[in-house]
């Protein structure tokens, strides 16, 4: 039996009928740039965050972008974030000739150790204090990095948060006791609809999170080129607008997303115990979810990450198996070629090269039926039998 790693099928076909229909609506309009769609759908992101307002965005690396622009984030700027993510985080910061400060994981979750981000900043002189202007926590695979901690660096330093929540959306965590949603923390809340995320569209698009009415106006100024009206620019801004195409797909897939998080969730409790009853906790360490005052954080599983010896091997007979996988990351941030200038060797981030070495993502999309998860699991079984 073939098991893709991502199956969007079983999510497309039952939506099939009304996803067309709103195309149809959109091209019926004529109405292509901005338009009803796009103020609906920040108006229902917003409600499903618990947020005051939402920005519709061309890209989650776009909403990324875009609020460190918001920001005036520039030469000679610092930002600090995770050293293991997808390049968009850290590729933005140096896009707007800043740089970024790469900051280690916490080896049980991936996110960002608040451990380490303390101490970066601890070893920091005044003068380059005063250069720090973000800090981009990523909620990697669909768990929110330990933002209680995060929260409070934040507050210490005056330092404003960007969340990075490409893989989160929906994703809860508790915060002096409360709970709250990811985007719903820092400053901003960035999301991408890639077609692969949970709630993904049938194209590029991503969303920004607010809970301030002046950021969330200065967010949608440059939006459009830092344009208030048509030709007269106050500042300059981009085109970053989210395409009403996607904007009403996203919409029609929003009413079913926590159903979808449901499905992920059971499957993930029962690769779980597949992993359990194989008796592979020497070989294959499952991800891990993070407690907080006995309170269980509300991992989305946009990927189900696996640690695994020998990880390239495995993926390598797991292909051969028809089985779908892939490596969220393989090079750590500072390995990558385009930031080797910052002076990142191997061994400056023992966590994240370590992590680079061993994670494989299993399938985990809705649809995913049992004896598919069983497959997966006994063929992995199969392959540490054999080595």
């Amino acid at each position: 039996m073939k098991i893709p790693l991502i199956n969007l099928h079983p999510t497309m076909d039952d939506l099939r009928e009304e996803i067309i229909e709103a195309v149809i609506k959109v091209i019926d309009s004529n109405m292509f740039i901005m338009g009803p769609e796009i103020i609906e759908l920040e108006k229902e992101i917003a409600e499903y965050c618990f947020t005051s307002d939402s920005i519709g965005v061309s890209s989650g690396t776009d909403a990324l972008l875009l609020s460190l622009m918001a920001l005036n984030v520039g030469p000679g700027d610092l930002v600090l974030t995770s050293n293991f993510s997808f390049f968009a985080t850290a590729g933005v910061v140096s896009r707007l000739n800043a740089t970024p400060v790469f900051v280690d994981i916490d080896p049980e979750t991936f996110n960002i150790d608040s451990r380490q981000l303390k101490r970066t900043l601890i070893e920091m002189d005044k003068e380059t204090l005063k250069n720090v202007k973000a800090i981009i926590p990523v909620h990697l695979y669909g768990q929110c990095a330990n933002m209680e901690e995060i929260l409070n660096i934040s507050r210490e330093y005056k330092i404003p948060i960007i969340e990075d929540g490409a893989q989160s959306i929906g994703a809860e965590c508790y915060i002096n006791g409360k709970k709250k949603k990811a985007g719903n923390i820092g400053e901003f809340g960035c999301f991408s609809f890639f077609p692969t995320k949970n709630l993904g569209g049938i194209g590029d698009g991503g969303i920004i999170t607010v809970n301030d009415s002046q950021i969330a106006n200065e967010l949608r100024l440059k939006r459009v080129h830092g344009g208030e009206r048509k030709y007269y620019h106050r500042v300059i801004g981009g085109n970053f607008r989210l395409d009403p195409i996607q904007a009403a797909v996203v919409r029609v897939k929003l009413s079913h997303l926590n159903k979808w998080h449901r499905q992920r969730q059971d499957n993930a409790k029962h690769y779980n115990e597949l992993f359990d009853e194989a008796g592979l906790n020497d070989k294959v360490k499952i991800p891990c979810t993070v407690h907080s005052k006995n309170l269980q954080n509300y991992h989305i599983y946009n990927q189900y990450v696996i640690r695994a010896e020998n990880r390239d091997k495995l993926q390598s007979y797991l292909i051969e198996q028809d089985i779908g996988t892939e490596v969220y990351y393989p090079i750590p941030f500072h390995l990558q070629e385009c930031f080797l200038n910052l002076g990142g060797k191997v061994g400056d981030f023992p966590c994240s090269e370590s992590a680079a070495k061993e994670v494989l993502a299993i399938p985990i999309f809705p649809g995913l039926t049992s004896e598919m998860r069983q497959i997966v699991v006994e063929k992995i079984k199969n392959f540490y039998k054999k080595n």
